[in-house]
């Protein structure tokens, strides 16, 4: 028992000599900023909820409106084999009753596409065919996550620039960074679910809404995702 306890103070005093040889970075003479970048970008990837009802057509079952739907897609040079998927499994299975006798049923899908202007020209081409319960579920971006990476490590740098000018100022340097800290992570978008409308994107250039999908010239336009980051760094100061 003496040996044991002869052993644990042995540790501890060498702990303690450890821990008073290093100074912690309180001690330290450093210099605290917090770096800044963001970075705005256009996204890739838009998907759209389509929403179709067989009560909003006259004698019209749901596969000829689904038939209808997938045609206008085609046309546009849309993969619905690959792009077009049903958005959930009980969106197949949506009944509705009107009186006692009428029963009709309703389907849900999810349309990928990369480009605001495809995404305007689907909007006007199945508004035409009187499918208009359609909204943008969600805006994102096929490299999203390096990007934020990028700017997470633009911040940094923008931390280190200025902490060098800093202690530039009072004719001093900075050594390693001895503290890093993620203080702030920013990533947005808006988006408006509008029925019937090109939710977030402004379409110029067309006259009508049947010339907007011929012409060449048509400008659409997305409201950008935001993504910005601030990182705390401490230098120790020379």
């Amino acid at each position: 028992m003496r040996r044991s306890l002869t052993l644990i103070t042995l540790l501890i005093s060498i702990s303690v000599f450890s821990q008073t040889g290093t100074k912690n970075f309180i001690d330290q003479n450093y210099i605290e900023v917090t770096g800044k970048a963001q970075l705005e970008i256009i996204p890739d990837e838009i998907y759209l909820t389509i929403s179709i009802h067989e009560k909003d057509f006259k004698n019209k079952k749901i596969d000829d409106i689904e038939k209808m739907m997938i045609e206008r897609l085609v046309k546009l040079g849309i993969d619905t084999d690959k792009d077009l998927s049903i958005k959930d499994l009980a969106s197949n299975f949506k009944y509705y009753w009107l009186g006692k006798t009428d029963i009709f049923v309703s389907k849900e899908y999810q349309l990928l596409v990369n480009d605001a202007k495809i995404a305007g020209k689907v909007f006007i081409a199945l508004e035409e065919i009187e499918i208009s319960n359609i909204e943008i579920d969600r805006l994102e971006h096929s490299k999203i996550e390096e990007l934020r990476q990028q700017v997470k490590v633009d911040a940094i740098v923008a931390a280190k620039s200025k902490a060098m000018n800093l202690a530039g100022a009072i004719d001093q340097s900075i050594g390693k960074a001895i503290y890093v800290e993620e203080v702030q992570n920013v990533s947005s978008y808006v988006v408006n679910s509008l029925s019937g409308r090109v939710a977030g994107v402004n379409v110029r250039g067309a006259r009508s809404k049947s010339e907007a999908v011929y012409i060449d010239n048509l400008l659409i336009e997305f409201e950008k995702i935001k993504i910005e980051y601030a990182i705390l760094c401490r230098f120790s100061l020379n």
